[in-house]
């Protein structure tokens, strides 16, 4: 009669350079735990779902690993710790797609490939700050005034956002729809500030104050301060129109949950409702904010034809017109290209970080 091999339930976790496994078994005896060609191999004596028995597995890693795992026990589980060959983030623990029974994630050390970066990028400026410390012998002032300029960059910008907030909802409850025709007047000079003011995250990403990626903090400027400054600033009969409201409305709702999120982070303060709000907020108002800005290009064409601005003729020998118009209909392709590209990010990055946790319940 063949004997009924027993599997513990096992809970992983990765990092860019590390797997972490945690195995369900308490009064564990007998460790035997290796990897050959890749696979892990565990075998112990202790208790667990089917009380106290020998339990083993096997796990196919997906990608290369180091073959000296390192464990540790404790009187109810078991750590082990493995090292990847090449750092990088794996998309699933083993090389068969299907998940085994016995394997789920753990919550417990989950995090998702962005906020793994920024805590690998945490480490890495941590122990440069220490280096740094140590070779110069300077106090951890740098450090400090780092966090307090960043704090303070976030709450200037939240309270500028929210007063643009706060006024148009106030507007709007005492105006009705007569306050969209003259958003403009209102509080352009605060979102002109504020727009102005978000070069400083462009430029603290590119000198390394920040572990943010360049490019979509530059793209967010200059997409925002093309609409601002060119197809609103330039043109008076676009400041008129209601679709000001909207732009501007839903520009300012979503930085009022972005800037307190990232301002409580430069005091490691972590509030799980202002981060699920962070997570969740774009889901409604990133594609109405790209749609308000959609309808005000499209607005701003036929001002645009009408007034000449910014159109031109090119030199001898062509002689042709070109028609500012041209532009505004090329920067709508890129719009909806940006809307497409980053949702399907963002969405990922919400999946990651609280679908897998649904399914658990489940």
């Amino acid at each position: 009669m063949e004997t009924q091999v027993l599997t513990p339930h096992v809970y992983w976790a990765q990092r860019h350079r590390e797997l972490y496994l945690r195995v369900e078994l308490s009064d564990v005896q007998n460790p035997a735990i290796s990897i050959t060609e890749n696979v892990l191999h565990f075998k112990a004596q202790g208790h667990g779902a089917k009380g106290d028995n020998v339990y083993e597995f096997h796990l196919e890693f997906l990608d290369l690993v180091k073959p000296e795992p390192v464990y540790r026990l404790t009187q109810r589980q078991v750590n082990i710790t493995v090292q990847k060959k090449v750092s990088q983030w794996w998309e699933r623990l083993t090389k068969q797609e299907k998940r085994p029974l016995f394997l789920a994630p753990d919550f417990d050390r989950w995090l998702d490939e962005s906020d793994a970066e920024m805590e690998l990028r945490a480490k890495e400026e941590e122990r440069l700050n220490k280096l740094r410390l140590e070779s110069e012998g300077s106090p951890e002032t740098l450090t400090s005034l780092k966090k307090g300029y960043l704090f303070m960059y976030n709450l200037v910008q939240l309270l500028g956002f929210s007063w643009i907030f706060v006024n148009l909802t106030v507007r709007f409850f005492i105006l009705g729809k007569e306050s969209f025709y003259d958003t403009f007047h209102t509080v352009a000079d605060m979102m002109y500030f504020c727009q102005m003011l978000a070069l400083v995250e462009t430029l603290n990403a590119a000198i390394g104050v920040t572990s943010s990626p360049v490019l979509p903090s530059l793209i967010q400027f200059l997409g925002r301060n093309f609409i601002l400054f060119i197809i609103f600033g330039t043109m008076e009969e676009m400041q008129n129109k209601a679709v000001v409201f909207f732009v501007f409305y839903s520009w300012s709702t979503i930085e009022i949950f972005r800037y307190p999120f990232y301002m409580l982070s430069c005091i490691d303060m972590d509030w799980k409702v202002l981060t699920w709000l962070r997570y969740t907020v774009w889901i409604p108002l990133y594609p109405l904010g790209c749609l308000s800005e959609a309808v005000a290009v499209i607005q701003s064409i036929p001002v645009f034809n009408e007034s000449g601005r910014f159109s031109f003729t090119l030199p001898s020998p062509v002689k042709m017109k070109v028609r500012f118009s041209f532009f505004l209909q090329v920067y709508l392709v890129m719009l909806f290209l940006g809307l497409y590209i980053n949702f399907r990010h963002l969405y990922k990055q919400r999946r990651r970080r609280y679908g897998q946790k649904k399914k658990k319940l489940h």
